[in-house]
C-alpha cells in the first residue's frame, strides 16, 4: 500500500499525491522529504532509494508561468509516529495498490506509481 494526502490547496486541491514540499533553506531534500512527511502525516520516516525526479512548469491561459517546481521523489518507510491530518493535507490514507486506479491522483503521483509498476497508464 501507499501513503496519499489529499491536497487542500493549490495546485491540485481536492486530488491525491504523495506527501511532500518546499525544501527550507539549509535542508537536504532527503530532510525536507522527511519533515514533510511528518507534517503531512504526522509518521516518522526512514527516507531510502532515490525514485525520480520531476520538472514541473504549469503556465496560464497566456503562457505566463503559474507555478515552476521540482519534484523529487524517495521511497521511505513508516518506523514511527501516528497518522493524522494536518492544515496541508485535507485527508491522509493507506491505499492498496490495486485501489489506485479509483483514487482522483495528481499527473505527477500518477506517473510515479505507474514508474514503480504499482498501477498502469
Amino acid at each position: 500500500k501507499v501513503l496519499l494526502v489529499k491536497r487542500r490547496a493549490p495546485p491540485k486541491a481536492g486530488y491525491y499525491s504523495i506527501p511532500g514540499g518546499l525544501v527550507e533553506v539549509g535542508e537536504s531534500v532527503k530532510e525536507a522529504a522527511k519533515r514533510e512527511v511528518f507534517e503531512e502525516t504526522g509518521l516518522i520516516v526512514e527516507v531510502g532509494e532515490l525514485i525520480d525526479v520531476i520538472d514541473n512548469i504549469v503556465r496560464d491561459e497566456d503562457g505566463r508561468v503559474k507555478y515552476h517546481y521540482v519534484i523529487v521523489d524517495y521511497l521511505a518507510r513508516p518506523v514511527g509516529g501516528k497518522l493524522k491530518e494536518s492544515s496541508d493535507a485535507a485527508e491522509v490514507k493507506w491505499v492498496p495498490f490495486d485501489k489506485l486506479k479509483d483514487i482522483k491522483l495528481t499527473e505527477s503521483a500518477k506517473r510515479l506509481f505507474c514508474k514503480l509498476g504499482f498501477m498502469k497508464p
